[in-house]
């Protein structure tokens, strides 16, 4: 039964006992992080030892995406010889090497660039390059009979419905709330974040990457009021099973 774990929540930097983006998705004893912003490897050590986790994707090299991604190679670099599997962008591997240059990222992982389709583990790993202030990518997670999709960071994108299409999770930015604003878009709203899962058919839809400091009932009120499916904030901690 695969199941999803929040590891953290916050946009930006993160709030008092919270961490910024950070998934685990775990199934068929294969786990894989998705993102790991501050805080969030201490999260993810409370789930999955270090060494017992078999492959990470980065959405974006922004710090609240990939800092403790940095932690969890030091974790690997003395508990394990094996290199993990990396699916990112280049730039999450240059901001890597400069948080820690020895070792350097290819001694700790087995890197790859996010491309349009991969096999991970019992996972088909499909990606799409998204509009964000760096090149972000939203990631499709699918196994028989489960399908988890994630936004990563972007505004209002027309391809979005159509790749996140009847996902049983889609897990999805929404740092704003309110209006949208006006110029260009590189972040979404709540509400957005609602349309899309509407217009996407998805089964649930989790809401992540609050502005800290901001009321995340809000959030969900939002959503709810564009998308009659079940609507979630993401808390540190927890767990969407799929039955």
């Amino acid at each position: 039964m695969p199941r999803l774990t929040v590891l953290g929540s916050c946009g930006a930097w993160p709030e008092p006992g919270r961490a910024c983006a950070g998934f685990l998705l775990s199934h068929e004893d294969f786990h894989v992080a998705l993102d790991l912003g501050y805080g969030a490897a201490a999260q993810l050590f409370r789930h999955v030892p270090a060494d017992r986790l078999d492959a990470i994707v980065v959405t974006h090299e922004h710090p609240d995406h990939l800092a403790d991604v940095s932690a969890l190679g030091r974790a690997r670099h003395y508990t394990t010889d094996r290199k993990l599997p990396l699916h990112c962008t280049p730039g999450t591997v240059h901001r890597l090497a400069a948080m820690e240059p020895d070792p350097a990222p290819g001694e700790n992982f087995d890197l790859h660039n996010l491309g349009p389709e991969t096999d991970l583990g019992p996972f088909r790993l499909t990606a799409l390059l998204l509009r964000h202030h760096v090149p972000n990518y939203g990631v499709r997670l699918t196994t028989p009979g489960y399908t988890v999709a994630y936004t990563g960071d972007t505004g209002p994108t027309p391809q979005l419905a159509g790749f996140v299409h009847d996902a049983d999770v889609l897990i999805c930015e929404a740092t704003l709330q309110g209006a949208p604003p006006d110029g260009p878009r590189y972040l979404m709203t709540a509400a957005e974040a609602g349309q899309l899962a509407t217009a996407a058919n998805v089964r649930t839809l989790l809401l992540t990457h609050f502005w800290p400091g901001s009321d995340r009932a809000v959030s969900v009120a939002e959503a709810r009021a564009e998308f009659s499916g079940e609507v979630f904030a993401a808390e540190e901690g927890l767990m969407l099973n799929h039955a």
